[in-house]
C-alpha cells in the first residue's frame, strides 16, 4: 500500500494540514482549523481558518466563517471575512455581508450583501482641496446671467 520511500515524516513540518468535511455530513458548532478545509456537506455554525477554505458546490454553509482565502461554488448564507481573498465560483451563492480585500465573482455566481474592501482607508487619508479647487457653480451663474 505505502512504499517505504513515499512515507512522510509524522511531524508534519513537511506538509500543510487539509481537513475534508464530506458530502452528506451535517455539522453544527465552531470548527477551528489550520491550513485547507474543504467542506461539501453542511455546516451551521462558526468555521475559522487562517489557510484556505474550499466550499464544494454541494455545501450549505450557514453562520460565520472567516479563512485566508475562500474559494466557494457552494451556497453560503452569512457573515464572512477574508484576510486575503475571496472567489465565488459558478454556481456558488453568497448571501450576507463580506469584508476581503480582493474578490472575484465568475459569471454564473451570485452575491448579494456588503463588501468593505477597506475604501475607508482611502477616504480617511485624502486631504482636502487645495487653492486650485474652484466652485463651477458660482462660475455657471455668472455664464448665465451673461447670456441673458
Amino acid at each position: 500500500m505505502w512504499a517505504i520511500g513515499d512515507k512522510k515524516t509524522q511531524d508534519g513540518s513537511d506538509q500543510e494540514n487539509f481537513t475534508f468535511l464530506g458530502k452528506g455530513v451535517d455539522f453544527k458548532g465552531v470548527v477551528n482549523f489550520d491550513g485547507t478545509v474543504r467542506i461539501d456537506g453542511r455546516l451551521e455554525g462558526e468555521i475559522h481558518t487562517t489557510g484556505t477554505l474550499i466550499v464544494g458546490e454541494h455545501a450549505v454553509i450557514k453562520g460565520i466563517i472567516s479563512a485566508g482565502t475562500l474559494m466557494t461554488s457552494g451556497k453560503i448564507n452569512g457573515t464572512v471575512t477574508a484576510t486575503d481573498k475571496i472567489q465565488i465560483l459558478k454556481p456558488g451563492i453568497l448571501i450576507g455581508d463580506i469584508r476581503t480585500p480582493a474578490i472575484s465573482i465568475e459569471d454564473g455566481a451570485h452575491f448579494h450583501g456588503m463588501c468593505d474592501m477597506g475604501a475607508h482607508k482611502w477616504v480617511e487619508d485624502h486631504t482636502a482641496p487645495g487653492k486650485n479647487v474652484h466652485d463651477l457653480t458660482v462660475h455657471r451663474g455668472k455664464v448665465r446671467s451673461a447670456d441673458l
